[in-house]
């Protein structure tokens, strides 16, 4: 009765968290046995790791097989068996291979984020499976809820693995004016000298400068007229309604000046 060869171990294609790729039928001591005999048949057996037992995963002619449903960072043991229309079989060495680490979600960047966990978002970000820009269920982006925290560093390190400043949630805000009505000045800054626009208005409207001005913020709102932030009539009209007598008599002091020029 032909013996039929050992063949080598599966050969480990892509892995996922989930899944593993195996592939076979390209080892050399195999090419004329196989030739010869068309009606070889494949199994991929995988080690119970509480019995160290093998069971059959995949049976058939194919040349590759998926395994899903695996957990994630887990190690698997498979071996390759081969099956002739005789019925005589060759089983192959086991190869050990681990699924990946469960991948970073965008809940888990935003979490990162609102922690001010500079570790946690370099290494979600450096993982490659994450879009900087993600938002989070109340249409906030990382960079939103960085620059409402006050929270500069993570902000920079969003911005430089590409986060866009003038991204706007649900209601049109964007990160420029969530910091301006927190008060965060040199928050502000930094969005600015990474092109953050005072000009954009958010679905009512408002731009930065009103946010600011609602939230009473006058050293923001200073900051913002001497670096040459426009604004009309409503600026001061919120002013009256919402902040306090300093920042009505900053606004109104600006207002002379223009005029005078």
């Amino acid at each position: 009765m032909e013996e039929v060869p050992k063949p080598d171990p599966p050969v480990v294609g892509k892995v996922t968290d989930h899944s593993i790729e195996l592939y076979w039928n390209k080892h050399h001591q195999l090419q004329g046995y196989i030739a010869s005999n068309r009606g070889l048949c494949f199994s991929i057996e995988e080690e119970d790791i509480k019995t160290h037992t093998y069971g059959n995963i995949y049976t058939g002619y194919a040349k590759h097989h998926v395994v899903t449903g695996l957990e994630a960072s887990t190690p698997y043991r498979f071996r390759l068996k081969i099956i002739s229309s005789t019925g005589n079989c060759a089983y192959s060495p086991i190869v050990t291979v681990s699924t990946t680490r469960e991948p970073k979600y965008g809940k888990h960047l935003h979490c990162a984020v609102i922690k001010n966990d500079i570790e946690e978002v370099c290494h979600i970000l450096q993982s490659g499976n994450m879009k900087v820009d993600v938002l989070d269920e109340r249409g906030f982006s990382p960079l939103m809820l960085a620059a409402q925290k006050g929270y500069q560093r993570i902000m920079e390190i969003l911005i430089k693995s590409g986060a866009d400043v003038n991204q706007k949630n649900g209601s049109g805000k964007d990160s420029l004016m969530l910091a301006c009505f927190a008060g965060h000045l040199d928050v502000a800054k930094c969005l600015r000298r990474f092109g953050a626009t005072w000009e954009s208005r958010d679905n009512g409207g408002s731009s930065a400068i009103h946010w600011a001005t609602d939230g009473g913020h006058l050293n923001v709102i200073e900051w913002m007229i001497n670096e040459g932030c426009k604004y009309g009539t409503s600026v001061l009209e919120m002013a009256k309604s919402f902040s306090t007598e300093n920042v009505i008599s900053l606004l109104e002091e600006y207002g002379r000046r223009e005029l005078t020029r």
